[in-house]
């Protein structure tokens, strides 16, 4: 029998960003808040220096992010394949432990467009009946820009975001996006500094008609005193950004910026090594009880709460409400059911150049250190003519000097002299054009559970179904066009491609990003969406879901900025309505 702990008035499952907004959220309103986190604890302490600048442990060995052994996801690339579960990482590499991913992320802090979050709108404007594939699921969001906008620019202060303001107030300004939305405020701080890398591809990109800005940064480029009086210090390019945590407390990051405010509320509390299995629903299925996890002794212990939120990882959430019995399985035959539904994803691709007369110093860099351009984005340029709808982030970034994962020409020997021969004479040449692509989303690409493979604990394992689709594959041919176009006034003295290409198949050991999205999405149509727009569940009104899970398809972007505005809206709704008369937001008629 489980062991039960005293009741709570709200327990929140991760402890991330979305935990860690939702823990201040719901403590400023008053409430007696518990957060439970599978992994171990981390704070500030374990980034110092030299601990965290250690390639071979964080880069290469990954001690930040979790193990297959800890939450394996079956992977199958359509309806007929039989899932096999992940052995090691390869295409996501999510977060382990209190801070999640949030801790060893690069740090590109970037909203969505206002297309974006209306997505399904701006298709049946644009695109003519049959243009798309009729397998496609795509969904407006079910809010809005303007509702939005407060959110991204609180949390852009919570981060201390650096960048160049595009749009002031509906006010194009020079330098920054001339595409983005527009924004109330500019951005807090100043962009960071160019490296040479930046610098040549901005003069190419504005060479070929391009819009190029400043990559929106997390890593500050000054000094910064937060809402929640967190102090962080100016990057000082230490390259050592993506994969680790900050040795410079310049990185914005749960632990830096939120729960050393949120660990002194004496409303608040966390256990770590606390992995939750289920979601507890009272006799009639509609209302939770609290959750069941088991605790660092193997002990099945049940904590029960009011409210549950479930703030892990995207892919996580989703497990756990189909374990839980919260809404119903989505069916890709019937199109019957919404949790699983909409899984997606993001495309990547680049031209990696080598220059031998330029040296590059990566060495001295930070993790959002680069240039992006968004003429490419959807209703910016007419991607109808071209067969597709989505678009895509195109940059060149110097994010990380860490030398062992140097990317080296093709033919390079992995191991012996000819790899430190080839390391020597490319190390501080190379040079990437990268674009990020959006994913639409699918019939078949979907998560369930695995009807074979269970964790330990006889919990089934989510089941990952999802292959590239022609739509994407077409968008990355386009952008790759364009990329080449970029090299050509680069003139570099070698350079090779990587993009997924018509007849390409997702391959999980080739690292795309960790940037999973959809299987438990918002909306306003219970038919279509596990969540209302307030991100609550239709079907057991005190569980809601903030996180990357509630995207109805991914844009062409960095997600953080878009989860973390969307937890900010649940939470003032919750606070707002839901606590003065506990039941459904929204009306499922």
């Amino acid at each position: 029998m489980a062991k039960q702990q005293p009741r709570v008035d709200a327990v929140i499952v991760g402890l991330g960003w979305t935990g860690s907004i939702m823990g201040m959220e719901l403590t400023d309103a008053g409430l007696n808040v518990l957060a439970l986190e599978r992994g171990a604890d981390r704070s500030n302490a374990d980034f110092a220096y030299p601990k965290a600048a250690d390639e071979l442990q964080y880069g290469i060995r990954h001690t930040m992010m979790q193990k297959p052994k800890q939450s394996a996801v079956t992977i199958r690339r359509n309806l007929d394949e039989r899932a096999l579960p992940q052995r090691k990482l390869g295409a996501f590499l999510p977060g382990d432990g209190v801070g999640g991913a949030g801790a060893h992320w690069t740090g590109v802090l970037i909203r969505p467009t206002p297309t974006d979050l209306q997505l399904k709108s701006f298709a049946d404007q644009a695109f003519e009946p049959g243009v798309l594939q009729d397998d496609m699921q795509i969904q407006d969001f079910g809010v809005t820009w303007d509702e939005l906008e407060p959110h991204f620019t609180f949390f852009e202060k919570v981060c201390g975001q650096s960048g160049t303001t595009g749009n002031l107030r509906g006010e194009i300004q020079e330098g920054g996006d001339p595409f983005e939305g527009p924004r109330s405020e500019p951005y807090p701080l100043p962009a960071l500094q160019d490296t040479q890398n930046t610098e040549m591809f901005d003069k190419a990109a504005r060479q070929l008609g391009y819009h190029p800005f400043p990559n929106p940064s997390a890593n500050v480029s000054r000094a910064w005193t937060n809402p929640y009086g967190m102090q962080l210090g100016p990057c000082n390019y230490c390259g050592f950004c993506s994969r680790y945590g900050c040795v410079n407390y310049s990185k914005a990051s749960p632990q830096t910026c939120i729960l050393n405010a949120l660990k002194q509320r004496s409303n608040f509390a966390y256990r770590t090594h606390a992995n939750v299995t289920r979601v507890e629903l009272a006799a009639d299925g509609k209302t939770a009880t609290g959750v069941t996890y088991i605790d660092e002794n193997g002990e099945e212990v049940f904590q029960p709460a009011d409210m549950v939120v479930l703030a892990s990882y995207a892919l996580n959430n989703v497990r756990l409400m189909l374990n839980s019995g919260i809404g119903q399985m989505y069916d890709p035959v019937s199109r019957t059911g919404t949790v699983g539904r909409n899984y997606s994803y993001q495309i990547g691709g680049g031209i990696h150049m080598y220059f031998d007369d330029i040296e590059f110093n990566p060495f001295a860099t930070a993790g959002a250190t680069g240039r992006m351009f968004n003429d490419f984005s959807p209703g910016n340029f007419d991607s109808a003519s071209h067969g597709f709808i989505g678009g895509a982030k195109m940059h060149s970034s110097q994010a990380s000097g860490t030398p062992i994962n140097t990317p080296l020409p093709k033919d390079t020997p992995s191991w012996g002299q000819g790899y430190k021969d080839a390391l020597q004479k490319y190390y501080g040449h190379h040079m990437k054009l990268s674009m990020t692509g959006s994913v639409m989303s699918y019939r078949t690409n979907m998560l369930d559970l695995d009807p074979t493979w269970k964790d330990p604990y006889g919990m089934p394992l989510l089941r990952m179904t999802f292959d590239w689709k022609e739509n994407e594959l077409k968008l990355s041919r386009f952008m790759r066009d364009r990329l080449r176009e970029i090299a050509d006034v680069l003139k570099p003295n070698h350079m090779e491609e990587s993009f997924r290409l018509s007849g390409d198949h997702f391959k999980v050991t080739s690292y795309v990003s960790t940037h999973n999205v959809g299987g438990a999405v918002m909306g306003t149509d219970p038919s279509n969406s596990a969540l209302n727009r307030y991100l609550q569940s239709w079907d057991v009104h005190n569980v809601f879901v903030p996180g990357g899970n509630a995207f109805p398809q991914n844009f062409q972007a960095n997600p953080t900025d878009l989860i973390a505005a969307l937890t900010y809206w649940s939470a003032k709704k919750i606070k707002e309505d839901y606590l003065k008369n506990p039941g459904p937001l929204m009306s499922r008629a």
